[in-house]
């Protein structure tokens, strides 16, 4: 093995933050702070998010770390039974060292994956005060805390895409290379990629400029699919991977690539074993339909491709120039890597949820790319994050766990 590949260690592009109770607080004149996301008990003295009149407790799915699998529960969770990393970004360093991942992006909790929580308040104005204010904090506390350990992650004004591509500018000069967004943004009441008024034209164009990524993570679009109304929640979970399918098909045909060479997204915690089935599928169908797709005929109530030369359209090229998967423990989707690509695949380890390998995070991981050429391990464990979000993890601490 060449001496400048450490494979001891992991980059993961999907984690989160349950807020610190006094994120806000802390960083809000005093008059607003009761109006911004802060923190009550109820009689029982369980602890629960406040904000625009609405009351919002932690799920315990989302801050397993350290229990076992039978002690797993959806049941509100108050902090002081979570685990510290859940939290405190000096506390989440201590469990990184000790599961062999060097570096984390974190998407955040109350706020929801893309920020949906501020684009749906009643006050939008006092709703980016309170945006800004996470992206201040993600950059400067979180990050901050631990230099070279976190990639920040920030939060985008869905509902003004002007002004959200200002805030991506003046996070861009802090150090910010990716940015929050919706798989979906129809279900959010917000107008989809496919928008032939260009509604999110600001947003791309500004990510194109800045060469911020577009992170986008299953359940961003505020859904969880039903096979059907009254289909097990288990068999619903399990099926949630045709969200993330769906946002790789709908941004292969949007011509937003075409429009916007430098543009890349993210498809956070949506796995890969799905991909090489949906390529070949995509190729088909361009190959079969974009005849009578060109002439303009519509088929039932389904849009056109308007915004899209289907004729110079090439699926695989698109995807490998713009499209990263990212995994927790894929094992066809790491046997189908000649299909995916191996510069298009990230790792992720998903703490402090219920799908999360840690503490082994490390291990699974290299035991899924132990079988692969070196370079390639490096390339999935950090090195392809490493590029993706222009990013230069600190040097690792100690050894990670084998």
């Amino acid at each position: 093995m060449s001496a400048n590949l450490n494979l001891d260690w992991l980059i993961s592009v999907d984690d989160h933050i349950l807020e610190p109770p006094t994120l806000w607080i802390d960083r809000l004149p005093k008059a607003d702070r009761d109006r911004a996301p802060h923190m009550e008990f109820d009689d029982t003295g369980l602890d629960f998010w406040v904000y625009d009149g609405k009351k919002f407790p932690s799920s315990g799915l989302s801050a397993v770390v350290g229990k076992s699998k039978e002690e797993f529960s959806p049941e509100p969770l108050p902090y002081s039974e979570m685990r510290p990393g859940c939290y405190d970004p000096v506390a989440r360093v201590e469990d990184m060292n000790r599961a062999g991942i060097l570096a984390s992006l974190c998407f955040p909790t109350i706020t929801r994956f893309c920020g949906q929580l501020f684009s749906e308040a009643k006050d939008l104005e006092f709703g980016f005060t309170c945006l800004q204010t996470y992206n201040d904090w993600i950059i400067e506390d979180w990050c901050g805390a631990a230099p070279g350990r976190y990639i920040p992650l920030i939060l985008i004004p869905l509902w003004d895409p002007k002004l959200a591509a200002k805030e991506m500018e003046r996070c861009a000069n802090k150090g910010a290379t990716t940015f929050a967004f919706s798989e979906n943004p129809a279900p959010l009441g917000l107008p989809t990629i496919h928008d032939q008024g260009g509604y999110w034209d600001p947003v791309f164009a500004a990510a194109n400029e800045l060469e911020m990524v577009a992170s986008m993570h299953v359940g961003s679009s505020s859904q969880v699919p039903q096979i059907a109304p009254d289909a097990p929640f288990l068999a619903n979970l399990a099926w949630g991977a045709t969200r993330t399918s769906g946002a790789m098909l709908s941004w292969l045909f949007s011509g937003m690539f075409q429009r916007f060479p430098k543009l890349k997204i993210a498809l956070s915690e949506g796995e890969i074993g799905w991909m090489p089935y949906f390529l070949e599928r995509a190729e088909q169908v361009l190959d079969k339909q974009r005849h009578w797709v060109k002439k303009g005929v519509r088929f039932m109530d389904h849009a056109g491709s308007h915004s899209v030369d289907l004729d110079t359209l090439d699926i695989r090229a698109t995807f490998r120039d713009h499209i990263f998967g990212c995994f927790i423990d894929d094992e066809h989707g790491i046997a189908s890597i000649d299909t995916i690509g191996e510069d298009n695949i990230m790792c992720e380890t998903d703490y402090p949820h219920s799908d999360s390998t840690w503490p082994d995070c490390i291990t699974v991981v290299k035991n899924r790319i132990k079988h692969l050429p070196e370079e390639t391990q490096y390339k999935i464990l950090r090195g392809n994050a490493e590029k993706l979000y222009r990013f230069t993890p600190a040097e690792p601490p100690v050894l990670a766990r084998t």
